[in-house]
């Protein structure tokens, strides 16, 4: 005897393909992020372990909104390569699909300011590797408009993030 995958209600071959289309975008929607797709912590602070598993060296810790690039998946953990080209791995329950960058300046300090220009009141100033969840991208201009894990909300110059 065989089965058929289709409700026996659906008869024709064109509605069977956009049946089998529907459930296979269900399917993929269900599962990982690609590699070399960007992620961001999602958790206040997550653990970047040197092996897929919490029986693996914390390597550092990585907070809210910092951003990542998937190199593979090995069941529920995520191998990933940070702006500094660090790789570590992280638990799939601490990271999400967030728009997400972190300020990459070799030294100094950079400025967040009021609007998305060097008009804008600087609103306060940050050190290299602080990430932030990405808001709003100004259309026709290099400003991004950015929060912090801390509720802190400003705009920066993309030349001075990841």
């Amino acid at each position: 005897m065989m089965y058929s995958i289709y409700p026996s209600a659906i008869k024709s071959t064109a509605v069977k393909r956009t049946f089998f289309c529907v459930v296979s975008v269900l399917i993929l929607a269900g599962t990982a992020v690609a590699s070399g797709q960007r992620i961001g912590i999602t958790a206040e602070k997550a653990n970047m372990r040197s092996g897929p598993g919490t029986q693996y060296d914390q390597l550092w810790q990585a907070e809210k909104y910092y951003p990542l690039i998937v190199i593979e998946k090995k069941g529920k953990w995520y191998k990933v390569k940070d702006f500094e080209a660090d790789i570590a791995w992280v638990h799939e329950s601490l990271v999400g699909n967030i728009s997400s960058v972190i300020t990459n300046i070799s030294k100094g300090s950079c400025n967040v300011r009021s609007k998305g220009s060097k008009d804008g009141r600087i609103i306060f100033t940050v050190e290299r590797g602080v990430p932030f969840k990405v808001l709003e991208r100004k259309k026709g201009s290099r400003w991004v408009k950015i929060k912090h894990g801390d509720g802190n909300v400003g705009w920066i110059h993309d030349s001075l993030i990841w």
